[in-house]
């Protein structure tokens, strides 16, 4: 399997892009066709394990990967997980399921591909001949930062460094990064907010004399953001996993469609879904759900993508993003995969703030899409009538998807019967201070508090990560302007 950039410049390995992280000019790495998954195949991997399931499905892309050697990692990966299972899924009613994704060792989906990248990574240098040190920056709005510090913590060869807008991320989140573990680690808070912290690190991917001079103290860059199809990649395996759940436990038969609800900033974790729908799994609709940061729910009722309006920060912060990275793969399908249109529309972008699709991709992006939006008042509610309901607390992320969801069941030219799994991407207790006023209405300051009176509230289970924070001392304080981010990353590279 080749893959190309969705800007037109390059052919690649999946071990090169996974290595390289970003396409010489700027682009993404895609599939250069979509490999297909067989109804045996499927009927094959039912009784498989999660970590057998997902091997199944990067092998299909990653075929230049030894395919024992993909089973073992996420073998060791997925045995990290808390609960046995890494990709639960969760019988809400006769047509409502919740796809938990938050028993990994950071209590978020991001999880399930940053336990798994540093293996693709450095095989992917093995078999790509690079022997430097690779350095990965990440830009995070909260979960992915977290993940990416400890799936890469202490691994061989590498050094991470995190940026992550100072403002924009939920207590807990920050306290996350300050305390990570590690000698390879650095973690900066950035004055600014995501989408400036996302650009800022582009900034040094896409410069070639940044690229040089780390170079020459022997760093080459890599990504852990979902710009990484190594990232990217892993999200795809749970989709299958889900629809195979609904299949063994007699809720579908193989065949059905189902629709899926994603909470959705960056576009990474819908764009998943929808790479599962290009390889045979029966999805219907894929509800894209935002929240006040309502971008792409305008992108996918209108045809046009507009950054020029007011970003707001919310109580469900890792979707307060006006750039999504990962739209640029679905452009890039959407117009018969002419890398010039997706540029030109880059170009706008970053020039204007805005572009705009023609009709036949708008069309096409309908058929494949349905978006809403939830507020933050809607955020609460949704949570407290949630769990009044059926006494299962979510997270404020979770609550956007579910909201979306509803409206999308409850609608008379949306609702179409296919059975509905909404993706959980985070702990209710990582955001435990909005949950907890949301289930009970008690507005607790301190973090540690609330998630003892959340346990108390819900009794769900306090994941341990979480609960040993407290007693963990703090790292990293500083902060630093987003036009100094290459000066710190290369005090880091010297630091010795």
């Amino acid at each position: 399997m080749k893959f190309i950039s969705t800007r037109g410049g390059e052919c690649v390995t999946g071990a090169q892009a996974i290595a390289q992280g970003i396409a010489k000019d700027g682009g993404l790495f895609v599939p250069e066709t979509f490999p297909s998954v067989s109804e045996k195949e499927m009927e094959d991997m039912l009784t498989m394990n999660y970590a057998e399931r997902a091997a199944c499905v990067l092998h299909k892309y990653l075929d230049d990967y030894d395919f024992d050697g993909l089973k073992a990692a996420c073998e060791k990966a997925y045995s990290k997980f808390e609960e046995g299972d890494a990709a639960p899924l969760v019988k809400i009613d006769d047509s409502l399921y919740m796809l938990e994704l938050f028993h990994g060792p950071t209590c978020a989906f991001k999880d399930l591909a940053l336990t798994l990248l540093p293996y693709l990574l450095r095989e992917g240098c093995n078999l790509s001949g690079v022997k430097e040190q690779v350095l990965i920056l990440v830009a995070t709005s909260g979960d992915t930062g977290k993940a990416a510090l400890e799936g890469f913590k202490d691994a061989e060869g590498v050094k991470i460094m995190v940026f992550y807008p100072s403002e924009g991320v939920s207590k807990m989140q920050k306290l996350q990064m300050a305390t990570q573990e590690g000698k390879n680690v650095n973690v900066l808070a950035v004055r600014g907010n995501f989408d400036e912290c996302q650009s800022a690190v582009k900034k040094i991917f896409t410069s070639e004399e940044c690229k040089e001079e780390l170079k020459s103290k022997g760093v080459v860059l890599s990504s852990a953001n979902s710009i990484n199809f190594g990232r990217l990649a892993p999200q795809i395996a749970y989709y299958f996993s889900a629809y195979l759940d609904l299949v063994s436990s007699e809720q579908i038969k193989m065949g059905d469609a189902v629709d899926f609800a994603v909470p959705t900033g960056n576009f990474g974790n819908i764009l998943a879904a929808y790479y599962a729908k290009r390889m045979g799994l029966p999805v219907g609709k894929l509800i894209c759900a935002s929240n006040k940061n309502n971008i792409l729910t305008d992108f996918i009722r209108t045809g046009t993508y507009d950054k020029r309006r007011e970003f707001y920060k919310t109580m469900s912060p890792s979707m307060d993003i006006l750039i999504s990275s990962n739209l640029e793969r679905l452009l890039f399908e959407l117009s018969g995969r002419e890398p010039k249109r997706v540029k030109m529309r880059m170009d706008k972008l970053a020039a204007e703030g805005v572009y705009e699709i023609y009709d036949e991709e708008r069309e096409e992006l309908e058929k494949l899409f349905w978006a809403d939006f939830c507020g933050e008042d809607e955020t609460v509610e949704t949570i407290y009538e949630f769990f009044e309901e059926y006494q299962y607390p979510m997270d404020t992320h979770t609550a956007c998807a579910m909201y979306a969801a509803a409206n999308y069941m409850a609608g008379e030219e949306t609702k179409d019967g296919n059975p509905m799994v909404v993706v959980s991407t985070a702990s209710p207790y990582k955001f435990p201070q909005d949950v907890m006023y949301a289930v009970t209405g008690n507005d607790i300051k301190d973090s540690f508090k609330a998630i003892k009176h959340l346990n108390i509230a819900t009794a769900m289970k306090v994941p341990a990560s979480l609960s040993k924070l407290r007693d963990k001392p703090i790292r990293f304080k500083e902060t630093a302007d987003k036009d100094k981010l290459y000066a710190k990353v290369l005090e880091f590279i010297d630091k010795k």
